[in-house]
């Protein structure tokens, strides 16, 4: 029997209890290697405002969240429960990239899945080692910045393509090494292994991106430098500024053009 690729990632997308939202996103991907999925689009594709996701955390603007210092065991919960919600958020703009667009050619779905059980499983992770600290994902105030973006987004491929993993998740490849440097320096061993495979794991999320955004913009002929620029342009808010992680973004196929254009920001 196959199931619809879009009317269950959609269901996932929208469940809000995170322990069944990790077991679909398993399903998801048991599904695809057992190459169960047929791919007749929806009849209509729906604009989500907000995704599933549980009650807490609050969802509060960026510059209202407290500044917490790592001294404290509260401050380095606080510093792994934001990272936790990335990763929650990541898994959410993983399912919307494979239901939004239901005309892409099959390896997109795969690769999107792919990621999408690669950020369920680091989310998992963190949420552990938040519990050894004391604290449960939720404990704290969080924001909701990326998915507003992803929400913006969701008229092109290649406008999402080009902006949450080329420019937000990218952003994620240029911090986390000084994070990791703060954990090491608290002697969170733990917290710096789970970043270290954030890290690897990131730069293949973000080279996915690119590969589907340059794909985009073949199918189009457009210059991918030019439509990248004016992408960031009009929908990044805040400025695009270092540093910047030039070696991660290399590795994740950012261009010699893009990364000497960086260098000027």
């Amino acid at each position: 029997m196959s199931h619809n690729l879009f009317a269950l990632t959609l269901h996932c997308l929208q469940e809000p209890d995170l322990d069944k939202k990790m077991q679909q996103v398993d399903q998801l991907l048991q599904i695809w290697t057992e190459d169960g999925f047929d791919f007749t689009p929806s009849h209509e594709i729906v604009r989500i405002p907000d995704p599933g996701r549980p009650q807490k955390p609050d969802l509060v603007p960026p510059k209202d969240l407290p500044r917490r210092g790592l001294g404290s065991i509260e401050g380095h919960a606080a510093l792994m429960h934001s990272i936790a919600h990335i990763e929650f958020n990541a898994i959410n703009l993983a399912l919307d990239a494979v239901y939004r667009f239901q005309d892409m050619p099959k390896q997109y779905y795969g690769d999107w899945l792919g990621v999408a059980g690669e950020e369920s499983y680091h989310f998992q992770m963190i949420r552990e080692h938040l519990f050894h600290l004391g604290y449960e994902y939720g404990d704290f105030s969080a924001h909701d910045g990326l998915w507003m973006t992803t929400y913006q987004t969701d008229h092109d491929s290649l406008v999402r393509m080009a902006l949450v993993p080329r420019t937000l998740e990218a952003r994620g490849l240029d911090v986390t090494p000084a994070m990791i440097q703060k954990l090491r320096a608290i002697g969170d061993k733990r917290g710096v292994e789970i970043l270290k495979i954030l890290l690897r794991d990131e730069i293949g999320h973000v080279e996915v991106g690119t590969r589907w955004f340059r794909y985009l913009c073949q199918q189009r002929n457009e210059n991918p430098f030019a439509q990248f620029k004016a992408v960031v342009d009009q929908y990044f808010h805040g400025n695009l500024r270092g540093p910047f992680n030039f070696e991660a973004r290399k590795e994740a196929g950012f261009s010699d053009e893009e990364i000497a254009w960086l260098k000027t920001l």
